[in-house]
């Protein structure tokens, strides 16, 4: 490491140190931590360096070395360890005798600090995908731009030939793996599996990528033909607690022998490449699929290059072009495409990346939930100093007293700041708890392994410890130079009175609190919307009582089909390789455009057959679908959606049939025109598609439409049947309802994580209420007996005590209101299909703010409302 870019320590801890230790004593502390920070920074590394660094500097924050104010009365008594005692014994008494304001202020101050704990762990985990991965900085995904007369697609994957070539060719490439997810047929003895997570990948996985192998060589694990490693889940799940090394099983339909020559742990819960069982590269390319490596034109597989150190990355880059020219130029001429490379920086792909993937995140969620957490300890903050300002006409004489038998004001502060850090500290003691009970419940609710237990967050509980002492000085700092700045002869004369600015101050406050609540009310009803409008918006399809089911049948296929009609229950079915919901396979297209010309493009084709668009009331815009009645259908005839026919300038669906199309390997014309309808994601716009007669069904799916209420006779009547078909093979399925629903779990995750988090804010808020109401009645009891015995009524006693509340309730709602709007439609932009933002959203979130904060108020103005007027009167 040069000189000019070693390691510092914290400024922000060397910069405290400076501002509140004496001048004399930094001499010698600067010289001691900056030694022990570089020692440290060899031996264990710059980031625990960093840490013990603050740690030290905060124990360093003792009494005896704080700078002393110049001509100021000595206080030694209270650098003393028994006067440090003395004032935590006054601030426990304090906080006891004080049960409400104590539990309120803990309660509120321990339920956000978890929420925060818990949000923290949530957005580290987002921002750490793939971080586990030592060389993660030099390790890139090439990505694929292809541009057709058409449009241009922006893939994630890339030909099977790019990456080895690369790695042949520029010295600059240090290693490189190719990765490729299937669901494949998995065989041993009797027990028969579809692994979803079959993950064909390069023998150099294990050393682009740091995946854990427990046994077997890294090297060559997955260098031989039908090699297979497992992990230890998977593993267990087919040989039990046997060594699985050298053992053999059967994969794919053929039943292909494989040797299992590895067993690693699993991938960790933010890593984006996942499998239960990793299969050599070789076994797809030289067995599965033949000679697919050495295709330019055949785009499939995921790539990842393991840069050299100090490679610069524009530089290397700059060879792209030529290469690409030098291998698939030819190709590309006579499709009429352009390819070019994109390469991405691992850290960036899952939240950065607009590129379609197994798995990815959102960064707009990730900023979202910080601010959530930021807003929820402000409000506990707020929950906080505004209890203890109002409380400061009780403690007034007490303040009067000290300062008349010579207390200092300093000595004053560092009492209250001191009560302040106390109450912190339980606070956190009882986040810690509230953590670990909630860590198992926030990992179902986000439905990610984001943490197995406190213990293995001590950074985040020993960060979470710092806030809370931050919390305790911040929080706690204006309350203390208030109480300590009143004049003792006023106070002990009894002429003291609430300050005019700290009335406002708490208002101001109150307003700020139930405005973010109230803002996250209007979120959430917005969410709620969103999630709900995607789950019930029509989307052009029947997907009710649809049974999919994947598997081969090969030349059973129609046999199968037919033996299921005759099932009770079974109306009808259909064979495909895709349905909604489903990836969808593409193919480069030439298809006759508006003008004449062959337009080119890469279009999302479903192979089916006759009964496919009947089946899934899909309706015609022009034309006809697939007939048995003509002969041709099954070789000649295509079927495109309205996105397509559009994509080709056609003013009118009628005007796309009849025109020309090539399309793997086929030729002949558009016989039909579907209306659009939603394949994809509601996130996502309707692009064009293609339907083709299905000529191979090849691990692909058969829709069953069930009819009748006993779907479960009828479910069991089905597998009885494919598994007198296909014994060799397990009955898989799922049902298209929740099939396609599935792809809004990422956002129902979202709306439950933000609603839970929105309720804790708004609890937090009612609490803080709760307290302000409570001195509010107290400090105003004389005046309730009084107004009583006048005879005024408990309702308008009520009113009296809760209509300043409602006032501020109603000034937050004006002021959250358009800023709630303008964040939320901001939020809907990232949804290609949006539920509208109805003015019934502000009056409902106003009324539910109210009803809560009014329904607070109540609990203690009813109560002080049917107080005994006599009692009222004689409390003073």
């Amino acid at each position: 490491m040069e000189p000019n870019s070693a390691p510092n320590p914290p400024q922000w801890a060397t910069w405290l140190l400076h501002l509140l230790c004496a001048d004399h004593l930094m001499e010698e502390m600067d010289g001691d931590l900056e030694e022990l920070f570089r020692q440290r920074v060899k031996s264990v590394g710059i980031q625990k360096a960093r840490f013990r660094y603050m740690i030290d500097a905060f124990s360093l924050l003792r009494p005896f070395a704080f700078k002393r104010k110049k001509n100021s009365y000595p206080q030694p008594a209270y650098h003393q360890p028994a006067m440090l005692k003395n004032n935590f014994k006054i601030a426990f008494r304090n906080l006891w005798k004080h049960k409400t304001f104590t539990f309120i202020n803990v309660m509120g101050l321990s339920v956000g600090m978890s929420a925060c704990f818990l949000i923290a762990l949530y957005v580290h985990f987002e921002l750490s995908y793939d971080s586990f991965n030592k060389k993660a900085d030099r390790i890139y995904r090439l990505s694929t731009d292809l541009k057709t007369t058409s449009e241009t697609l922006n893939y994630s994957i890339s030909s099977w030939a790019f990456a080895p070539n690369l790695k042949n060719e520029f010295e600059e490439v240090e290693a490189f793996t190719r990765v490729t997810t299937r669901n494949f047929l998995v065989r041993n003895g009797d027990l028969k599996f579809k692994e979803e997570k079959t993950v064909f990948a390069d023998s150099s996985l294990f050393n682009v990528f740091d995946f854990e192998l427990i046994k077997g060589d890294p090297k060559t694990a997955l260098r031989d033909p039908m090699s297979v490693v497992f992990t230890e889940k998977t593993a267990k799940k087919y040989f039990g607690d046997s060594d699985p090394m050298g053992r053999t099983l059967l994969l794919g339909d053929d039943g292909v022998p494989a040797t299992v020559t590895g067993l690693m742990k699993e991938a960790p819960a933010n890593s984006q490449i996942k499998g239960d069982l990793f299969v050599s590269m070789s076994s797809y390319t030289e067995r599965f699929n033949k000679g697919i490596d050495k295709d330019w034109g055949a785009f499939g597989t995921t790539s990842y290059l393991l840069l050299k150190p100090g490679i610069n990355i524009e530089k290397f880059a700059a060879n792209f072009p030529p290469f690409i020219e030098k291998h698939a130029g030819q190709m590309m001429r006579e499709n009429k495409m352009a390819i070019s490379f994109v390469l991405e920086p691992l850290l960036d792909i899952y939240l950065h990346s607009k590129r379609e993937a197994e798995e990815s995140g959102s960064l707009n969620n990730v900023y979202i939930f910080s601010v959530v957490a930021i807003f929820i300890l402000l409000i506990a903050c707020i929950n906080f100093i505004n209890l203890t300002t109002a409380r400061s006409a009780e403690r007034a004489r007490e303040v009067g007293v000290r300062k008349a038998v010579g207390a200092a004001r300093s000595l004053l502060t560092r009492q209250f700041i001191s009560e302040s850090v106390l109450l912190c500290i339980i606070a956190f003691a009882f986040s810690v708890l509230l953590s670990a009970v909630s860590i198992p419940f926030f990992n179902d609710l986000s439905g990610k392994s984001i943490s197995t237990g406190i213990l293995n967050n001590w950074q985040f509980v020993a960060g979470l410890f710092s806030a809370a002492l931050l919390i305790g000085c911040i929080a706690g700092i204006y309350p203390a130079f208030v109480l300590s700045s009143f004049d003792p002869v006023v106070v002990l004369k009894g002429r003291f009175t609430t300050s005019v600015k700290g009335i406002l101050l708490r208002k101001g406050l109150v307003t700020a609190q139930f405005a973010v609540s109230i803002a996250l009310i209007i979120a959430t009803i917005v969410v709620y919307k969103q999630v709900n409008f995607m789950r019930s918006r029509d989307l052009g399809f029947s997907k009710d009582q649809m049974l999919v089911i994947h598997g081969d049948t090969d030349k059973k296929r129609n046999a199968f089909q037919e033996s299921l009609l005759n099932i009770s229950g079974v109306k009808s079915t259909a064979a495909s390789t895709n349905v909604p919901g489903s990836k969808n396979n593409e193919a480069y297209s030439e298809i006759e455009n508006a003008q004449g010309e062959m337009q080119s493009g890469n279009l999302a084709v479903y192979s089916v057959d006759f009964n496919f668009l009947q089946q899934y009331d899909l309706k015609m815009a022009a034309g006809r679908g697939f007939l048995k009645s003509f002969g041709s259908d099954s070789s000649k005839a295509l079927v495109i959606n309205e996105a397509a026919a559009k994509m080709l300038g056609y003013q009118s669906p009628q005007d796309a049939l009849g025109r020309k199309y090539k399309q793997w390997g086929r030729e002949g014309t558009i016989i039909g025109v579907v209306k659009d309808f939603h394949f994809k994601s509601l996130q996502e716009s309707i692009t064009p598609l293609t339907f083709r007669f299905l000529d191979f069904w090849n691990g692909n799916l058969l829709s069953v439409k069930i009819e009748g209420s006993n779907v479960k006779q009828t479910l069991t009547s089905i597998e009885k049947e494919w598994k007198a078909q296909n014994p060799e093979k397990p009955f898989t399925y799922y049902f298209m309802d929740e099939y396609f629903d599935r792809q809004y779990r990422a956002d129902e995750r979202f709306e439950k994580l933000f609603l839970h988090f929105a309720v804790l804010a708004i609890f937090i808020s009612c609490l803080g209420l709760l307290g302000l109401a409570s001195y509010s009645t107290v400090q105003r009891t004389k005046e309730i007996g009084v107004r009583k015995v006048m005879g005024a009524s408990t309702g308008s006693i009520v009113g009296l005590l809760s209509k300043d509340f409602l006032k501020l309730i109603l000034l937050a709602f004006i002021i959250a209101s358009p800023l709630a709007w303008f964040g939320m439609h901001k939020w809907l932009q990232n949804f290609a299909y949006q539920t509208d933002i109805e003015w019934w959203v502000f009056v409902a979130a106003a009324l539910l703010s109210a009803t809560i904060a009014f329904a607070t108020i109540s609990f203690q103005s009813i109560k002080a409302a049917l107080l005994n007027p006599v009692k009222s009167l004689r409390s003073e």
